[in-house]
């Protein structure tokens, strides 16, 4: 024997509206969780049943005290209906008026572009000054190299890099006789590993 299929939440939505539609009455959440499952709703799931009915304003509630109570009328279903309704027609007019207004905007932007042989002459004279502006672009990126400031800092450049050249050179030099002072036995030891990184004899500063 197959199981029964359980409600969905459309359906326990319209068993709980009955329940209230039935009776015209207001009831605490713990009554509706004791009606619920007359309907084949279980008490679990009877709060967010109804809160989603009181999202929707199909339900109403209201705090008395310390209790919180639920109702709802066959009106309440109807006047939903209602402002959803009037708030599509009020989206729909909008959404019309909006087409008209896009409508009017593209015509306006046509005026003046109709196809005509002046029309064409100036399209065809922006794209010479077009080519024309693309084709100096390209001749002044040539000679970017050439350009003052560039030199300049090309120089800058150069400069800063001499000087820490040179640096490094002394840097060299004072680690030499640091080792020839600290190891005077390893000296052929060192000229050797001296030449194989390359410090030769000619190794000196940068003019």
């Amino acid at each position: 024997m197959s199981k029964k299929r359980g409600l969905s939440l459309e359906e326990k939505r319209e068993q709980m509206l009955q329940i209230f539609y039935e009776s015209q009455e207001f009831f605490l959440l713990k009554e509706l969780e004791k009606m619920g499952p007359k309907k084949g709703v279980i008490s679990q799931s009877v709060k967010d049943v109804v809160q989603s009915l009181v999202d929707d304003d199909l339900v109403l509630k209201d705090k008395i005290g310390t209790s919180v109570y639920f109702w709802s009328l066959p009106s309440c279903a109807g006047n939903q209906l209602r402002n959803t309704y009037n708030k599509l027609e009020s989206d729909l007019s909008n959404s019309r008026k909006r087409y008209m207004d896009l409508v009017e905007h593209r015509d306006n932007l046509k005026r003046g572009r109709e196809d005509s042989e002046e029309r064409e002459a100036a399209l065809e004279e922006l794209k010479t000054v077009e080519l024309h502006h693309k084709k100096l672009k390209e001749e002044l990126a040539a000679y970017a190299d050439s350009d003052p400031a560039a030199v300049e800092a090309m120089k800058d450049a150069t400069d800063i890099a001499h000087s820490a050249a040179n640096r490094w050179t002394d840097n060299i030099f004072t680690l030499q006789q640091w080792c020839s002072t600290t190891f005077p036995e390893a000296k052929e030891q060192l000229e050797h590993m001296y030449r194989e990184v390359g410090i030769t004899e000619d190794f000196e500063y940068l003019q």
